[in-house]
């Protein structure tokens, strides 16, 4: 069993909230699916890019799904999702309205009786919150993160960075793209955390699990890291979607 709660807010800098988060719980027996977007393209075009994505990318799970699947099939049906999601935001964007060149982040959990498939595009993230401990899965698709990896830039470095907010893949600029896919497993009590920059460029990693940890009860820990967050300005939006299997 999940239990299932998300949470989206513009934060205190930003006039719109350009998240855009859903959830389809499939039950005891089906697929549980979550995304979250953040998008980017200006006042309309970014909250019109991760609405867009979102909806196309839980149409294409719903109606591809099938409970006899395996994960090598699941893992067909998110990278066709993720491909719906891309063609939603691009045809949109060529269609006029000054909204060429929108585009949105990616990030996505399918689950079903403890197992899950993560797909990203993009810097939002997945977290797996196992055993009093946080790992992030997803890696970001940003220029400090490939910084990070060729070891020009410290983790920490990272975080302050000028270049922060540049990310080097997203859905929509472009005819295609592409996500990048991890498989997890997930045990009771642990937790599955999907969320925008706008709640990992303020809060730390270890920050989140502290909250997930003692947020056992209900989902008032996502109310406490909103309030993290704006303790220390919120300057874009924020958004997260958490799952705990019991």
């Amino acid at each position: 069993m999940l239990n299932i709660w998300g949470m989206t807010d513009t934060g205190l800098a930003r006039r719109e909230n350009q998240d855009a988060y859903a959830v389809h719980d499939g039950g005891d027996d089906g697929f549980t699916v979550c995304v979250v977007c953040d998008g980017m393209g200006g006042p309309g075009g970014g909250k019109l890019a991760s609405h867009l994505a979102v909806d196309a990318f839980l149409s294409a799970c719903k109606a591809n799904l099938r409970e006899d699947m395996d994960w090598d099939q699941v893992e067909e049906v998110t990278a066709f999702a993720v491909a719906a999601a891309n063609t939603a935001v691009y045809e949109r964007s060529c269609a006029g309205d000054g909204l060429r060149g929108m585009g949105t982040t990616l990030v996505s959990a399918v689950v079903r009786k403890g197992e899950a498939l993560l797909d990203n595009v993009g810097d939002s993230r997945a977290y797996l919150i196992h055993d009093g401990g946080i790992a992030r899965i997803t890696r970001d698709h940003s220029v400090v993160e490939r910084l990070v990896r060729q070891g020009n830039i410290t983790e920490e470095e990272a975080r302050i960075h000028p270049n922060r907010n540049l990310i080097t893949r997203a859905l929509g600029p472009d005819r295609s793209a592409f996500s990048d896919s991890y498989r997890v497993t997930l045990e009771p009590g642990d937790s599955l955390l999907l969320c925008t920059d706008g709640l990992t460029g303020p809060v730390t990693d270890r920050e989140l699990a502290e909250e997930i940890l003692r947020g056992t009860e209900d989902n008032r820990c996502l109310d406490r890291l909103l309030e993290l967050a704006k303790k220390r300005g919120a300057p874009d939006n924020v958004t997260a979607v958490l799952l705990r299997r019991q």
